[in-house]
């Protein structure tokens, strides 16, 4: 004997109604959050890749280009020391990317999904 759930009221602190997790299937399966992941995906899988790629080249030549890494660019400053720092700003700059994409791309996608679905609820 199956009854019938009653709609789920407002809670008293005024958070909004959880959405059930038929809604959240519904939205997984939606093509918004297809796009909402492909968007993600496009930009997160790319770059991580070529940073590891770049940190890979980094330790590599590290432990086999002796030589070339010890190369004296500045005053006592040689090719790896720059190389390292260069790992620095990279790292920074990637998170600043993301930072930007994701405020500009996915939050306003995934707000979108967030707010049909408390709307539904």
């Amino acid at each position: 004997m199956a009854t019938e759930a009653p709609p789920p009221q407002r809670p008293e602190d005024g958070s909004p109604v959880q959405p059930t997790t038929e809604a959240f299937l519904e939205a997984q399966s939606s093509a918004e959050f297809a796009e909402l992941r492909r968007s993600h995906r496009s930009f997160a899988f790319p770059l991580t890749i070529g940073f590891i790629a770049w940190y890979l080249l980094y330790v590599l030549l590290s432990s086999y280009a002796g030589d070339f890494m010890g190369t004296k660019v500045v005053a006592n400053f040689n090719v790896a020391f720059v190389f390292g720092l260069a790992q620095f700003a990279t790292t920074f700059l990637i998170a600043w990317f993301y930072s930007r994409h994701a405020s500009n791309k996915l939050d306003p996608q995934a707000a979108a999904i967030k707010s049909r679905l408390e709307a539904d609820a």
